[in-house]
């Protein structure tokens, strides 16, 4: 016979049901974010360890990604968590070659495995320009031109545009009232072509004759605005860097001293940096320098000057002056990151420059050091600021400011002379060696040679990164064809 339950017993009742609820969402919340921030079973050891999420890519994605040899059954873009430790990964693609590396991940960390270019099997050359010389070549930033000159003691120029799978070729020459002594008898001429803008549209030239120079800036869009900075603004350079992408602000330096340019005021600066050896550009408005030291001239400076500031900012005094001594800045998201190279140390100095420039140096901290086996040659960051690559000779260290992980690579080569490595993109370098344009990622892995290739030209990848040029010579061993490779199969 049914009774009806008593008001005491539907109170438990329900008081119950409320609990039991209450337990599964506060699980069920738990266990999400558990599961967010990486904590996984693992069935070895019976306990529940936080792991590391692995984020995979490839340029071409479609990929399929492994991690110790078991496919996650998903192609790339996707993304795997995994337990810490030392793991192998892997990304294979019909037509490609296969993709490796091993990493020992940290827990509670997103390791980032999205920049893999993978390398075609087969890799055709194929010529798209032919040249009975070449005296020298630029790629510009973008990806989308190269600068070809022919000879030197000519200033005339090969624009070669990359946008299209049909490259087009235009003449760029300049007339002889732009540089000096054009047309005087027994005067010896030579342009070198020095950098682009950022921006892709103006390159800086080199006019050297006799034993004096003078720079020029090369509008390759519109050349008739071309300037010569040098008998402008009466000056006399030994460095002249962009400033921007209006080809009108530059820096330069004229007998060690810093200053800032100005092409359509035809203007001047003072002097903002004193006894300087060389100096580079971050963004628009931040220059980093080494020199000696104004007080001393027996010491060594490295420093950085920002726009706006009444003075620079010496972040390291060497007390000699044979020790090599450079700095290369990046910012790597909300972050300022600093690189110095004292001899065989590097300092990482990271934080935040302040809007006052009194506290400039204050500002960042040290955030990492180590040592390389021989002295620093050339310390450079990636684009994105993710990688700092140190090179020494044919030694080099990719240091990762992410994971603060640091890795030793040499380039395996009869020459015994090294070349400076140069990003191809945010990950990956290049270089030419025994006569061969090699790429590797940043820390040294995945070394494949892509072709034929003369040394001292650019070699750079196509805007949409089909195709990676270089130029070589030709089949008859005196001319020289700009050639190129594909990258991404159709």
């Amino acid at each position: 016979m049914f009774r009806r339950p008593t008001k005491r017993q539907l109170l438990i009742r329900r008081i119950i049901t409320y609990v039991v609820m209450v337990i599964a969402v506060i699980v069920i919340v738990a266990g999400t974010i558990l599961f967010i921030l990486g904590y996984r079973l693992d069935g070895d050891k019976g306990k529940l360890e936080q792991g590391a999420l692995v984020q995979f890519d490839s340029k071409p994605n479609g990929a399929d990604a492994k991690i110790d040899g078991k496919s996650i059954n998903a192609n790339t873009p996707s993304k795997q968590t995994v337990m810490a430790g030392v793991h192998a990964f892997a990304m294979n693609k019909t037509g490609y070659q296969p993709w490796s590396k091993t990493l020992n991940v940290k827990a509670g960390t997103l390791e980032w495995l999205d920049y893999v270019r993978l390398v075609p099997k087969a890799l055709p050359v194929e010529s798209v320009a032919n040249y009975a010389t070449i005296y020298g070549e630029k790629a510009s930033p973008d990806y989308k031109w190269l600068l070809v000159q022919e000879k030197a003691d000519t200033p005339n120029f090969q624009l070669v545009d990359l946008r299209s799978t049909q490259i087009k070729t235009s003449t760029i020459s300049l007339p002889t009232s732009l540089y000096t002594d054009a047309t005087t008898e027994g005067v010896t001429h030579s342009f070198s072509m020095e950098s682009w803008d950022a921006d892709g549209r103006y390159v800086i030239v080199r006019h050297t004759f006799n034993d004096k120079s003078e720079y020029i800036v090369i509008d390759t869009q519109d050349p008739g605005t071309s300037v010569n900075v040098s008998t402008l603004l009466s000056v006399s350079l030994s460095e002249l860097k962009f400033s921007g992408t209006s080809g009108n602000i530059l820096y330069g330096l004229s007998d060690g001293v810093i200053r800032k340019l100005d092409l359509s005021g035809a203007t001047i600066s003072r002097g903002l940096v004193s006894n300087v050896k060389s100096f580079d550009m971050f963004d628009t408005n931040i220059i980093t320098y080494t020199g000696t030291d104004p007080s001393d001239a027996t010491h060594q400076v490295a420093g950085i000057y920002r726009e706006g500031d009444e003075v620079s900012h010496v972040l390291r005094t060497v007390g000699n002056l044979t020790t090599p001594l450079s700095i290369a800045l990046t910012q790597y998201y909300s972050d300022d990151v600093v690189a110095i190279s004292e001899g065989l140390k590097v300092t990482v100095l990271k934080g935040n420059f302040p809007s006052s420039s009194d506290t400039l140096s204050a500002s960042l901290k040290p955030y990492d050091e180590f040592k390389t086996t021989a002295n620093v040659d050339t310390t450079s960051f990636s684009k994105t600021g993710d990688h700092l690559i140190v090179q020494s000779g044919l030694n080099f260290v990719s240091y990762e400011v992410e994971y603060m992980r640091q890795t030793g690579a040499t380039v395996t080569t009869s020459e015994t002379t090294p070349h400076t490595m140069q990003w191809l993109d945010d990950a990956y370098l290049w270089a030419v060696y025994d006569g061969h344009l090699s790429i590797r990622e940043f820390d040294g892995t995945n070394t494949h040679v892509i072709m034929n290739m003369e040394p001292g030209f650019d070699a750079t990848l196509s805007q949409n990164g089909k195709y990676l040029y270089g130029v070589a010579k030709a089949s008859n061993g005196t001319s020289y064809q700009l050639q190129r490779v594909m990258m991404i199969l159709n």
